[in-house]
C-alpha cells in the first residue's frame, strides 16, 4: 500500500475526461461512477449528451476521496461527512467573541436592529402616501457620553459695581 499514500501530480489543466481521472486515481470507470452517484459535485457535463469532464478541483476531490477510502479505511459516507466537515465554515468560540465585541453586544445589535426596522418602516410609509413622520427612540440603555457638560449662560449681564470691576480687570484698566 506504499503507492496509495503517494501524492499524485496533477496536470496543469483545466479540465479532464474521465478516463484521465480514473489513470491519475488509479480506480476503475465503475468506481468513479459510483463515487459521482455519492458525491454528486463532482464533476462538469457539457451538454446533455456529452461526456463529463471533471475540472482541477474535481480531481484533487477524486484524490482526496481515494485517500480517505483507502487509507483511512472509512466508508463512502464516512467519506463524505469528512469532506464536509472539512470545507464547512469554522463556527466562532462564543466567549472569544463577547470578549471582543463587548458582553452586552447582543442588546446592542437588537437595538440598532429595531433602529433600522423603524427607518425601513417609515420609508414604507412614505412611499405608500403617509407624510407625517413617526420617529420612536428605543434603546436598551441611555447612551454614554464622554464630553463634559458646559453650563448654560444664566441670564442677562448685571450692570452692577461687581461686573465693572471684572470688566475693568479683563480690560487691563
Amino acid at each position: 500500500m506504499p503507492e496509495l499514500a503517494s501524492p499524485v501530480e496533477i496536470p496543469k489543466r483545466a479540465l479532464f475526461k474521465a478516463a484521465e481521472v480514473c489513470d491519475l486515481a488509479k480506480v476503475q470507470p465503475y468506481v468513479l461512477r459510483s463515487w459521482e452517484a455519492e458525491f454528486p459535485e463532482l464533476g462538469i457535463a457539457k451538454t446533455a449528451g456529452a461526456p463529463r469532464v471533471y475540472r482541477r478541483a474535481d480531481v484533487a476531490q477524486v484524490l482526496r476521496i481515494r485517500h480517505l477510502l483507502l487509507v483511512e479505511g472509512l466508508t463512502l459516507a464516512g467519506a463524505r461527512r469528512r469532506l464536509e466537515e472539512e470545507t464547512a465554515p469554522v463556527a466562532a468560540d462564543a466567549p472569544a467573541i463577547d470578549e471582543l465585541i463587548g458582553q452586552n453586544a447582543r442588546e446592542r445589535l437588537t437595538a440598532v436592529k429595531r433602529g433600522l426596522q423603524s427607518i425601513l418602516d417609515l420609508l414604507a410609509s412614505r412611499a405608500n402616501g403617509d407624510s407625517e413622520f413617526h420617529l420612536a427612540v428605543q434603546t436598551a440603555s441611555p447612551p454614554r457620553s464622554r464630553a463634559r457638560s458646559i453650563p448654560a449662560p444664566r441670564g442677562k449681564p448685571s450692570h452692577g459695581k461687581a461686573s465693572r470691576t471684572a470688566h475693568a480687570r479683563r480690560s487691563g484698566r
